[in-house]
Formats: structure tokens, C-alpha cells, sequence
């Protein structure tokens, strides 16, 4: 995630979390997404049940947030006791909504996967691994950075409504 949205700060609270964690997550994804597409060119049907996994995953991470996804809790228990203190936190919000945007590109490279529609299946995975390793290697949370227009367009739809 870019410093410009991100919150610096030594103590912690419920709606943010240790930049660290979702950068170890998006290595994972990474790698996740990367098996998905190699192994696309000897199984469809094995690609997109990995890809189903990855998607169960994003789901998580959408509806319980980053800490309570399985590479949260993976992070939490195995990763964060060996790292020093936290000093950078980021929101929970953007990450979530990043999870959710996952999940979108994760389902429709599922479905393209498992009927047959290689192109679609591939592009679909593609653009969630260029996600993951922006996020993963220079800290860009991709989804993080377009939550604030969403937020912004659902605030002014209700009011309109």
C-alpha cells in the first residue's frame, strides 16, 4: 500500500493492521496464482480448483478481514513473533475491499477455467497476480488505492437515494 494512504502509527486498533501481514499474504497469492497459471497449461480442472481455493481465500479475507484470513492467521502465528515491533499500520477497509476485487477476478478465472474458456480463466488469474505482486513487492495495493472512489460513489448514491 502507498505511504500516502497508509496510517504510521505505534498503537494498534481494531480497523487497522500490520503492513507486513498483507504483504506476506500477497506473497503467498503470488505464489498461488502462479501455480494456478502454470498449471493451466496441463490441467484446466486442476488450475481452476486451485484457483477455487485462492478464491475461498480472497472470500475470507473479504468478509472477516485481513487478521481472520487464513494467511492472516498463518502471518499472526508463524511470521509476527519473529518480526520486530510494529511501526506502520494501514486500514482494514481498503484491504478488505482489495479481497473482495480478488475474489471477482479469482471467480471468473474459476468459471473460465472449469468450462473450458482458457483465454478467460488465464486473463481473470492474470490480473489478480499483477495485483499480488504489486502489493507484494512494492507495496501497492492496487484495490486499496481504488477504495476510496467506491466509498466515495456509495456515499453519494445514498444520499441521492
Amino acid at each position: 500500500m502507498s505511504t500516502s494512504t497508509t496510517s504510521r502509527s505505534r498503537t494498534g486498533s481494531a480497523d487497522q493492521v500490520d503492513v507486513r501481514g498483507p504483504r506476506f499474504a500477497a506473497w503467498i497469492t503470488t505464489g498461488v496464482l502462479v501455480a494456478v497459471l502454470v498449471l493451466s497449461t496441463f490441467s484446466l480442472v486442476a488450475a481452476g480448483l486451485l484457483l477455487a481455493a485462492q478464491a475461498v481465500v480472497f472470500g475470507l479475507g473479504a468478509a472477516r478481514g485481513p487478521r481472520n484470513s487464513p494467511y492472516g492467521q498463518l502471518f499472526a502465528r508463524f511470521v509476527a513473533p519473529r518480526l520486530s515491533p510494529v511501526t506502520e499500520r494501514e486500514p482494514v477497509a481498503p484491504l478488505r475491499f482489495a479481497q473482495l476485487v480478488g475474489l471477482a477476478f479469482a471467480v471468473v478465472g474459476v468459471i473460465g477455467f472449469l468450462t473450458g474458456l482458457t483465454v478467460i480463466g488465464t486473463v481473470a488469474t492474470g490480473f489478480a497476480l499483477f495485483a499480488a505482486l504489486l502489493n507484494a513487492a512494492f507495496a501497492f495495493c492496487l484495490g486499496c488505492q481504488i477504495y476510496p472512489l467506491v466509498a466515495r460513489f456509495r456515499r453519494s448514491t445514498s444520499i441521492a437515494v
